[in-house]
């Protein structure tokens, strides 16, 4: 069955994570990816490890499979024709070079789309093509400057980034929203457009709830744990044996939550009615809860909580996520001959499922059969 993208040309000049994640995203639809690495040494992530996999790193396999891999020295003439042939024929080329490197070397957007009118090309930046064009563009200073790690772990403890590169899963995400946007439009208009993101803007427009306090109020929000600065109670709260998220989001989930606590009266009290009521005497409202919970296991009171519709689970690790996704039939590994499972796409369709995973390529695995191509005139043979 052919993906949503199947006949859609990828060039991937980019390297880590946020690009890869966004081409491995358009892989997954059905495009055709060609990966462009340095001879030797490939993209960084192939050498971080551990863990390691047969061939290379767990990193680099997270976020490469369905491609083709091509070694391409930038700096060597004939090599240089090779990507830039390359670029010439694709429907999408995503990089996430140092602003105006790749243009030095006539792989710029307006370079190429003269030759090639219905390039989208998108590039992914730290901070822009602008005044941060020169700034290192590393997802955990973006966390640090960005202000996420300000809004990260306890209040009287070290501000904390999260515990995955979220900033660039988040770039990724808009990178490829603004590569599918340009290709439905080029489909009215058959001309392609530079598409820019960059993780500190990316970044911004993730804190929603956050950047829109501080917008309203002109005061940055603070580091408040596990706890929400609009509800309550939206946090865990202690058990006997451990800890639960509670995630009450309205008034009746708190009313069940009383409930199912024995705690009949405290619904009614005019201190816990209402959410803006909770939130003002949250210290109050977390002892009597946290007295009530302490006379059960954590397991108990999830189990008598689901079962009343409170929002409630435990706090659980990555091995459990996939248990308790396994379970509820959302299937979130898919097997990958020839390298470990990977994570399957997150999206569903009702009619193109997603259901080409290749392993991830070796480094230049796919140099000799591409290079014989790019240097005549057949087509890049795409691949679904």
């Amino acid at each position: 069955m052919s993906g949503i993208l199947d006949g859609i040309l990828v060039a991937d000049f980019s390297r880590v994570l946020a690009g890869p994640l966004a081409t491995m995203t358009l892989a997954d639809l059905g495009a055709t990816v060609v990966k462009v690495e340095r001879p030797g040494a490939g993209d960084d992530t192939r050498h971080w490890g551990p863990p390691w996999t047969a061939t290379t790193s767990s990193y680099f396999e997270s976020v490469n499979r369905s491609k083709q891999s091509i070694a391409l020295d930038l700096s060597a003439p004939d090599d240089l024709a090779a990507a830039t042939r390359l670029a010439e024929r694709a429907d999408v080329l995503v990089e996430n070079f140092r602003a105006g490197a790749l243009a030095a070397k006539g792989l710029g957007y307006e370079q190429l789309a003269e030759p090639n009118p219905g390039l989208v090309y998108c590039s992914i930046t730290g901070f822009g093509s602008g005044g941060g064009a020169d700034l290192p563009g590393y997802d955990f200073l973006v966390q640090a400057v960005g202000g996420l790690m300000s809004i990260t772990g306890d209040p009287d403890g070290e501000p904390t980034k999260a515990g995955v590169a979220l900033v660039d899963v988040l770039t990724s995400k808009d990178a490829t929203i603004g590569i599918l946007a340009a290709l439905t439009e080029r489909t009215r208009s058959g001309r392609g457009q530079h598409v820019e993101v960059n993780l500190l803007s990316s970044l911004l427009g993730s804190l929603v709830n956050q950047a829109q306090s501080y917008l309203t109020t002109g005061r940055s929000p603070g580091r408040m744990g596990n706890q929400h600065p609009s509800i309550a109670p939206y946090e865990t709260l202690h058990c006997a044996d451990g800890v639960i998220a509670v995630a009450c989001g309205n008034d009746g989930q708190f009313a069940r939550l009383a409930t199912v606590l024995e705690l009949p009266d405290l619904a009614g009290d005019a201190r816990f009615a209402h959410n803006a009521d909770r939130v003002a005497h949250r210290a109050d409202l977390v002892a009597a809860l946290e007295t009530a919970l302490a006379s059960a296991p954590a397991a108990d009171w999830v189990t008598r909580l689901t079962a009343a519709g409170v929002p409630a689970g435990a706090v659980g690790d990555i091995g459990s996520a996939f248990s308790l996704a396994q379970r509820l039939g959302l299937d979130p590994r898919v097997p990958v001959d020839g390298a470990p499972d990977q994570v399957r796409n997150p999206v569903t369709f009702s009619r193109t499922p997603v259901t080409a995973y290749r392993r991830p390529p070796t480094l230049g695995e796919h140099t000799d059969e591409l290079l014989a191509t790019l240097l005549s005139d057949h087509e890049i043979a795409r691949t679904s």
